[in-house]
């Protein structure tokens, strides 16, 4: 039975990762054919949610099958508990992805307001924090999860003054409203893909130290020193 279970969870950490590397690649697609224009790029990340899906899907049974065949206890209970919200997590950042492509088309006379207003810079703090993300579950990094979580409020502010940029904009020129919408649109999909980044990022503070971090001062109850990510 342990051989078995032993098996099981490496099959499980190995689906993880490879969701975790397609979705990766389907953020990075989906900001180049945002601020690139790139309309065969946003095509890729659409028809491709497809097999992020089927990884979710994947997943979800390895730990059904787990839970059915063995009983898990300890750390490899957390193993299991933590991949399926990561799964879920990254389930819904592949939504995103999907629906930041599809802003390509709308916005592609826009570029110049994306980049004027700060939203490429939000973007690519937004891409980092992702990467950095999957990075800290391959390698099991509580200090980048906890430096990832203590860098979403940089991502906070920045939607919020982002926000406000767009909303001025809109009553100085009403001929910028129908692009400043789908800004307003597109800065909700990055302040929650960087969301669920953090999710993912207390999943694995939950899975090295047996902490379970749900609000900041939270933070302060680790021995551990956060990495700096942005």
């Amino acid at each position: 039975m342990f051989h078995y279970l032993e098996e099981e969870l490496d099959q499980l950490r190995t689906k993880v990762i490879k969701m975790g590397s397609l979705v990766e690649e389907q953020i990075d697609f989906a900001m180049r054919s945002l601020f690139e224009s790139n309309f065969e790029l946003a095509k890729i990340v659409i028809e491709r949610d497809d097999k992020v899906d089927k990884y979710d899907i994947k997943i979800d049974k390895i730990c059904q099958r787990i839970f059915a065949l063995t009983q898990p206890v300890a750390v490899d209970l957390r193993i299991i508990m933590s991949a399926l919200k990561i799964n879920n997590d990254l389930e819904r950042i592949g939504d995103i992805a999907v629906n930041i492509a599809e802003r390509a088309e709308p916005l592609k006379d826009h570029i110049d307001l994306l980049k004027e207003t700060g939203m490429f810079v939000m973007a690519e703090k937004v891409k980092l924090i992702a990467n950095k993300t999957i990075d800290s579950f391959v390698n099991n990094d509580h200090e980048l999860a906890l430096g990832i979580i203590k860098s979403d409020d940089v991502i906070d502010k920045m939607e919020r003054d982002i926000f406000y940029n767009l909303i001025s904009r809109m009553e100085k020129d009403p001929s910028v409203i129908n692009p400043c919408a789908h800004c307003i649109s597109l800065l909700r999909h990055f302040e929650r893909l960087a969301d669920h980044a953090t999710n993912i990022a207390e999943e694995v503070v939950f899975l090295v130290d047996a902490k379970i971090i749900k609000h900041k001062k939270d933070l302060d109850t680790l021995d551990v020193k956060p990495e700096e990510v942005l």
